[in-house]
């Protein structure tokens, strides 16, 4: 419902930007990127980029050159390469942006201040939320895929192949992420890093510790020599031992995961019913300084006890 308070203005402006966020989101930040430049099919013809490319271009080299690059960050090149995303940083950044501006302006259109701030501060939030579940998603993934890859690995070597070989055909008969994993690390190797580099940067970047020790074994066999697939395969043992145990813990915990998520998504719902259905009563957490108080007091005790339940249904073996 639109706030009676509104003016013209304001509206025909909140709608405006809407048109123009998504714009920039489609067409631009959305748009794909494995085309053939015009540059290449018409060499000889003059590019020419529109208003809207050029002020996107201009933007994004703005922020680019703003952000410092640092290793590790909720938003860094590592960050983004965990969670399986191609763009650069300052893509996703005035992503953020836009949608965070398109969902107070929605929020204002619909509730008036209140709903707009409460969206504009969920919006990074929840970008931030759904970045982290990439990365636990991927790295889970990958975690499931690490046995029947070394035992690729093992079957390559017996057959006769080199090692960066047999990680390539592993590559290419996996998917993803190990697939992109693998293929990143014969693509650095075959540029002139080094094979161990590669590897110990694949386990870094996917948190990934059975992928440790094969990166530490294969540096092993390349110092002392012996018979790589023998080990591999005593390491697959106890890669699969391993995973057998953590599939158990997982097993045993999920009654308490599915409670913390009960008990933490409960009271959000509640509220957001409760504005249907009295939402008289609802507009006093909204339009009061006592509801505001209290509005800050549930989301502190949420916080703490969604930390808590987290550290509850996390067990260490």
């Amino acid at each position: 419902m639109i706030p009676d308070d509104a003016s013209p203005v304001v509206m025909v402006l909140g709608l405006a930007l809407v048109y123009l966020a998504l714009v920039i989101v489609f067409w631009v930040i959305l748009k794909s990127r494995n085309v053939i430049s015009a540059e290449r099919r018409r060499p000889d013809s003059v590019a020419h980029s529109s208003t809207l490319s050029k002020l996107t271009d201009a933007t994004l080299g703005v922020i680019d050159a703003r952000l410092k690059p640092q290793p590790s960050g909720i938003l860094s090149r590592r960050r983004l390469d965990s969670a399986g995303l191609k763009k650069q940083p300052a893509d996703y950044l005035l992503l953020a942006g836009i949608i965070t501006v398109l969902a107070g302006v929605v929020g204002f259109l619909l509730g008036g201040m209140f709903p707009a701030i409460f969206l504009i501060i969920a919006a990074p939030i929840g970008l931030a939320l759904s970045l982290n579940l990439l990365v636990s998603r991927r790295r889970a993934k990958f975690d499931d895929q690490v046995p029947d890859t070394l035992r690729m690995l093992s079957g390559g070597m017996r057959a006769g192949h080199s090692l960066l070989r047999s990680l390539d055909a592993a590559g290419q008969e996996n998917d993803a992420p190990m697939a992109d994993e693998l293929s990143r690390v014969v693509n650095e190797t075959r540029i002139g890093r080094d094979l161990g580099e590669s590897l110990l940067d694949v386990a870094d970047r996917t948190k990934n510790e059975d992928f440790a020790w094969i990166a530490q074994a294969i540096e092993i066999h390349r110092e002392v020599g012996g018979d790589l697939a023998e080990v591999l395969d005593h390491v697959g043992e106890t890669i699969r031992d391993r995973n057998q145990v953590r599939r158990q813990v997982r097993a045993l915990s999920a009654e308490g995961r599915v409670s913390a998520m009960v008990l933490i998504a409960l009271p959000i719902l509640l509220f957001i019913a409760l504005q249907f259905i009295n939402p008289v009563y609802a507009k006093t957490f909204s339009s009061t300084v006592p509801g505001y108080f209290m509005m800050a007091a549930a989301a502190l005790m949420l916080s703490v006890g969604a930390f808590w339940l987290s550290r509850l249904i996390k067990p260490k073996y």
